[in-house]
This record gives C-alpha cells, sequence and structure tokens, in this order.
C-alpha cells in the first residue's frame, strides 16, 4: 500500500472538528503522514459547512486557495467533505472540477479509500445514509491539549424554518453511554482539563436510544472523572428539565455556563419557525436557572430579518435582551436557505434592513457585555491559562464565563513561567475592548 502525506482544513461548527479528527486518526491508523501546510501534500481534505452562505462562501474559498497550489504543483489532489458537499453534491461536480473527490457527511469512515482511489486517478464519491454515520473511534485532537470536545449525538429533530441541518445530518442520534463515558475517560487520561459536550441540541441526549432524557445521568458520569471543567452547548430551551438544571447547579465541575440558542422571542415569530415555546415560557425558563445558578452566564444565538420580523418585533426582541441581560450573544442575518420553508415564506425583509438591525443588535449586546465586565471588576476569578501572549506582553486565559474560541480572554500579569492549562486565581483590575485585564492571586495548589 503507498503512503501519502495528508493534509486537512476544518471548516465550520465544532462538531464538524469531531469529524475531521476521526478521519485524521483513520488517515493515520492507515499509515499515511499528517501535514498541517497543503503545500506539499499529496492530498488536501477540506471538511466544508454549508449551513449559511458566509459558510458556503468560505468553503469555496478555501477550494479555490487549494485549486491555486494544485495548479502551481504544491497539491496533487483535492477531496472535499462535509456539509457543502452532502448539500451541493452536483454542483461542485459541475462548478469545480479541479476537485477530484467528495464525500457527504454519512461517509466520514471512507477518507482512507477515498485517498487511494484519488491517487490512482479515480473520482470516488461517496454518499452513504446520512442517519446511519459511524460517530465511534479514536480521534487526533486538533485542540490545545487542555480542552477537547465530546459530540454526544448526531443530527436534529427540532426541524426549524430556517435550517438545514436535519436534511444535511439527518435525524437526531445519541451515541451509546458506555461509548461516550470510554472515550471521555480516555480524553481525560490524555490530560484534558476542560470538556465541552456537543451535539445540535444537547439536552434531547437519550430520548432516542433510551426514550428518556438521560443527559442529567451521562452528567454525572462524566463528573466522576478527571476532569476540571465540563461546559455545555447548545441545549434547546424547552427540554432544558428541571432535573439538568438541579445537576448543573449541584456538580462543581459543570460551569456556570450555558449556550441556550433562543433565535427571537416575538410568540409568532417562534411559531411560524417551529421553535418550541413562547417568550413568557423563555423567560419563566431563564427565571428558573437564574434562581438556581444565580452566577449563570448565559450565551445564545439571535437571528434578525426572520420572515414577518416588522420594526414592532424587531423592538420587542431589543427590549427583551435589555430585560434579559445575556451577556454572551451571536446575532445573525436571516439567510434564505434552499429547502427550508422559510425561505418560500411571505414577508421576506429587506437584507439591508436585515443587515442594519444586526449592527443595532450588536451595538446593545455590546453594551450587555460591558455592563457584565465592569461588575466584575475586584473579583477574584478562576482562570484557566492559554499562553503567554507576546503582543500583549502578559499571561492570557479563560474564565467559566468564556468559552474557547467564541468569547473574551483575561489578560493578566504574572512572575515566572506558567504552564498551559494551568489553573490560576486572577484579580480583575480592568476592561478592554471585552476583555479583562488582571493581576494572579494565588497559583491553584
Amino acid at each position: 500500500m503507498n503512503k501519502y502525506k495528508i493534509a486537512f482544513i476544518s471548516l465550520g461548527c465544532d462538531k464538524n472538528r469531531v469529524n475531521t479528527e476521526q478521519m485524521m486518526s483513520l488517515v493515520q491508523d492507515a499509515g499515511h503522514e499528517l501535514t498541517w501546510d497543503p503545500a506539499g501534500a499529496d492530498v488536501c481534505v477540506i471538511n466544508t459547512c454549508g449551513f449559511i452562505d458566509a459558510a458556503k462562501e468560505e468553503g469555496i474559498a478555501n477550494i479555490l486557495n487549494m485549486a491555486r497550489l494544485k495548479g502551481e504543483g504544491k497539491l496533487t489532489k483535492i477531496l472535499v467533505t462535509g456539509c457543502l458537499s452532502q448539500r451541493y453534491r452536483e454542483e461542485i461536480k459541475e462548478s469545480l472540477p479541479e476537485v477530484d473527490g467528495i464525500l457527504g457527511t454519512g461517509s466520514y469512515t471512507d477518507i482512507v479509500a477515498a485517498i487511494d482511489e484519488v491517487m490512482e486517478d479515480q473520482r470516488p464519491e461517496y454518499f452513504r445514509d446520512i442517519n446511519c454515520t459511524d460517530d465511534e473511534g479514536l480521534r487526533v485532537l486538533t485542540t490545545e491539549p487542555y480542552f477537547a470536545y465530546l459530540k454526544i449525538a448526531e443530527g436534529c429533530n427540532n426541524w426549524c424554518a430556517f435550517c438545514a441541518i436535519p436534511s444535511i445530518r439527518g435525524r437526531y442520534r445519541s451515541r451509546p453511554m458506555e461509548n461516550l463515558l470510554e472515550e471521555a475517560k480516555y480524553l481525560a487520561d490524555q490530560g484534558v482539563q476542560e470538556l465541552m459536550l456537543i451535539a445540535q441540541d444537547v439536552t434531547r441526549y437519550g430520548t432516542d436510544l433510551y426514550h428518556t432524557h438521560k443527559l442529567p445521568e451521562l452528567l454525572r458520569e462524566l463528573c466522576k472523572l478527571d476532569f476540571h471543567w465540563i461546559r455545555l452547548h447548545y441545549l434547546y430551551p424547552s427540554d432544558l428539565t428541571d432535573e439538568m438544571i438541579d445537576v448543573i447547579a449541584s456538580e462543581p465541575k459543570i460551569v456556570h455556563y450555558l449556550d441556550v440558542p433562543l433565535q427571537h422571542c416575538n410568540d409568532e415569530l417562534l411559531s411560524v419557525m417551529h421553535r418550541r415555546g413562547t417568550k413568557a415560557q423563555l423567560t419563566a425558563k431563564l427565571d428558573k436557572i437564574r434562581e438556581k445558578i444565580p452566577d449563570v452566564v448565559f450565551r445564545t444565538s439571535l437571528i434578525t430579518g426572520l420572515p414577518g420580523e416588522d420594526e414592532e418585533k424587531f423592538e420587542e426582541l431589543c427590549e427583551f435582551l435589555r430585560e434579559q441581560k445575556l451577556v454572551r450573544a451571536g446575532v445573525f442575518q436571516f439567510s434564505p436557505e434552499e429547502g427550508t420553508p422559510a425561505a418560500t415564506m411571505p414577508n421576506q425583509v429587506d437584507p439591508e434592513v436585515a443587515a442594519h438591525r444586526l449592527e443595532l443588535l450588536v451595538d446593545l449586546q455590546s453594551d450587555v457585555m460591558d455592563e457584565f465586565n465592569e461588575s466584575r471588576l475586584g473579583e477574584v476569578v478562576e482562570v484557566l491559562v492559554e499562553e503567554f501572549d507576546e503582543e500583549m506582553g502578559c499571561w492570557r486565559g479563560r474564565t467559566y464565563a468564556d468559552a474557547p474560541d467564541i468569547d473574551g480572554h483575561v489578560y493578566f500579569t504574572a512572575a515566572g513561567d506558567i504552564a498551559p492549562g494551568t489553573f490560576v486565581m486572577v484579580r480583575l483590575t480592568d476592561t478592554v475592548d471585552g476583555d479583562m485585564m488582571g493581576e494572579i492571586e494565588d497559583l491553584e495548589e
């Protein structure tokens, strides 16, 4: 068997990153060499996102960049995997002839066969059933060694009117708990300090496989392992049960940071978009969580310009955010995705209007975040050390309120070296452009 040099580019969400790490492990186990530099590689595998227009554009741009390397003789073959290839199989074949092979979201485990075929000048196409993916197996971690993601389920059953994920990734499929605990133990044994649970909806975990919500039990078992922090991403509000809230409140290892995508608050828009619950129910759920977890930090996702969002409904969303003061929020402009009900709904909002509303929400949210940061001045907080920042001339890390890659940082001074992945206590002294400044108080024993 011939051995090749393989480069990977992973785009989109961290669920996609996990699929990339699985493919890297399969490729490495097959005897191929992994490289971080596509220039000089035999094959570059681009694992794409196809969720919204910006993600599609990023995927196409990366394909074209690799095509230029290929044209210069610095790269031999290009394989495209992931959501973009699943969704636009024929368009990629017709419009991007530089691509030598494509794999859908149900075919990550076919990557080794695809590499062999493409290097024999074949044009492989692997598109297995998206509802039967193999999500088990080892991974080559691409995160820093002190944190990692654990994907507990694949697919989605929510069928929100604006979202194409169920048609790209398939129905919701929980992974067996014993497999998750085995993988988590492996990660803990590798020195991972911060474990992040991810899925399109972690709150639904177990309802398909065990016919009941199993997230509380899974969390209790994970907390027995040697992690320092456990972080939860993408909790669907209507399935966030009292038991789940109690476990989060009572288990010290689970950070009080909850990623709860709301999208909007107007009852009419929530109903039309197939979102379960009303604004009153959302407010009651947030109030209940705050009552049991007073220091909770919420992250959410919001969409401006949904079909039917007039000025009155938009102002209702703004007022909701002023009242709720959700500290972290990702704001997105509505993207009419092909094949989704929302794409053809009446009362589409002019994109320029939607873009302006996005700017207004970002400004509003910036004020909320600044107010939160200023309220923390003088506190002594636990910080996960990431690295020494040469540009800032001090150390950089994150608190429980900061998820990697999407939230802010804490910059702090300290004498001597500190190993990345270490937890230290830092007194917060100032705020700068959404980040915090501080001084180290004491190394954790």
